[in-house]
């Protein structure tokens, strides 16, 4: 039988949760409307740089951080906006937005191409 290949995970998450554009995402932000949460682990993000504003919940911990009755609950991730997941390239995010889906989250997307495309796109960035 053999294992299912990460990329036809990432495929079928894809079809099942919201995409939205660095441009959307960026917009519905600055309207009040949703929460970038950066997933990525922390050696990412000192590496990388960070997206002003976002939320980091490293990808071992999301639903942990979700889950009210979890004794790791974030208060930060207790809202009405929409939760925009982010990886380095949008797999990692495209299949934890999935997962918070399948928990009954249903204010969730992720961000199509992640904090590469975000960075293509030259938006800001904090080093």
């Amino acid at each position: 039988m053999g294992i299912t290949p990460v990329k036809d995970m990432v495929a079928e998450a894809k079809r099942a949760i919201t995409s939205l554009s660095t441009e959307e995402a960026a917009r519905m932000v600055e309207a009040g409307e949703a929460l970038l949460v950066d997933i990525r682990d922390p050696r990412e993000l000192s590496r990388d740089g960070r997206i002003p504003g976002a939320f980091h919940a490293p990808r071992g911990m999301l639903e942990f951080w979700i889950d009210p009755e979890s004794p790791y609950h974030k208060e930060g991730l207790a809202t009405d906006r929409t939760l925009v997941l982010f990886c380095a390239s949008a797999w990692r995010s495209a299949l934890s937005a999935q997962t918070l889906q399948n928990m009954g989250v249903e204010n969730v997307a992720e961000m199509e191409g992640g904090f590469a495309a975000w960075k293509k796109d030259e938006r800001p960035i904090d080093q």
